[in-house]
């Protein structure tokens, strides 16, 4: 007499297989969907726009130890606290919140303590693998983790939060893993190795479309 306990056993185990196939394929094909475009090389640089109000005149800056083409943006005219951030280009955030800690500077108590790294800050992802990011923001985004932005939209306002001297907005522009020269109105900046102080005033062409 058979009882099939050797049969049910052997189905079992045909059912463990497979399941642990079919989760293997599945964790290689999450692992390939991000892994394979970060070894894709980027697209064509985006025609990114100075990211402030339309007509604006900004001085942008570095300065020894401010790393390689990061840039510093104040305004040659009026107050830099509180004024428009704007997406240099059209694309989808990917970081909305704090980078470090905020420390106690605003306008009511400019010399306040400082705070460390990037304060609030952005990061926003335009596709191809380039990525612009918006740091030392006034206060918490205006945007969200996931949203689609367009360009010349506000993503926050410039203030002095994180490790900040003073409110300006801190600028960056990456191709890839790198950061690199950042491009306006589809020139470049000028602004490269921090090996020395450097600045230029640009007029940003951010306007809405015509």
């Amino acid at each position: 007499m058979t009882t099939g306990e050797p049969s049910t056993r052997r189905t079992r185990r045909r059912v463990a297989r497979v399941v642990l196939i079919a989760g293997v394929v599945a964790a290689l094909v999450a692992v390939a969907v991000i892994v394979v475009p970060l070894l894709l090389p980027p697209g064509p640089r985006p025609p990114f726009q100075l990211p402030v109000a339309c007509g604006e005149t900004w001085r942008l800056g570095t300065y020894p130890g401010h790393d390689d083409y990061d840039v510093d943006l104040f305004p040659t005219v009026g107050e830099a606290w509180g004024r428009p951030v704007l997406a240099s280009y059209a694309g989808e955030v990917t970081v909305a919140g704090i980078n470090g800690s905020l420390g106690a500077r605003t306008p009511d108590d400019p010399d306040g303590p400082r705070g460390r790294g990037g304060g609030y800050w952005v990061k926003i992802d335009h596709g191809g693998r380039w990525e612009t990011q918006y740091l030392h923001l006034l206060e918490p985004p205006l945007v969200r983790v996931g949203q689609r932005v367009a360009q010349g939209e506000q993503i926050g306002r410039v203030g002095s939060t994180g490790n900040s001297g003073a409110p300006h907005l801190h600028y960056e522009q990456r191709r890839g893993w790198q950061k690199v020269e950042t491009y306006f109105d589809g020139a470049p900046s000028g602004i490269t190795h921090d090996d020395r102080e450097y600045t230029v005033k640009l007029t940003s062409n951010n306007c809405a479309p015509r």
